[in-house]
């Protein structure tokens, strides 16, 4: 049997749902439908991305710890979805326990691989970017131009 997987991206929690989050959740839905109509076995995720500049931001303009703002306003994504009669197979926050254990195994393995590295600010990556062009980050990330 042919697979299908689907996932929305998983939505910011720094404010209550919007038609733009439920657009990519309806088209995800619809294609899943489609998917399991034509004989696929599918998997639909969606969720909710609970960490942040965006989220911390939020739940100290709210006087909160962004964990307490996080457990409150993912239900607000999560009820929206059963009230549309959303299908997603399963909804992940990224404060679960085993979201942690996963991405920090994966990280793992990428520092035994030697893949991360520390660099100072404004110096480039070993074998990095071109000559002369300054790392400067934005948010913490590295700018999509630097690439």
């Amino acid at each position: 049997m042919k697979k299908f997987y689907v996932t929305t991206p998983i939505y910011y929690v720094n404010d209550a749902p919007h038609i733009g989050h439920s657009y990519t959740t309806v088209l995800a839905d619809i294609l899943t439908r489609f998917h399991k109509i034509i004989g696929y076995q599918t998997f639909f995720l969606t969720g909710t991305d609970e960490h942040g500049q965006k989220v911390q931001r939020a739940a100290a303009k709210r006087g909160v710890t962004p964990q307490e703002h996080v457990d409150e306003y993912y239900h607000r994504f999560e009820d929206l979805w059963k009230k549309m009669n959303i299908g997603n197979d399963f909804f992940i926050r990224t404060t679960m326990p085993e979201h942690k254990a996963y991405v920090q195994e994966c990280l793992q393995k990428l520092w035994d691989k030697g893949e991360i590295y520390q660099v100072r600010p404004h110096q480039p990556p070993p074998g990095g970017m071109a000559q002369g062009k300054e790392l400067l980050l934005q948010d913490g990330f590295l700018p999509a131009e630097a690439d």
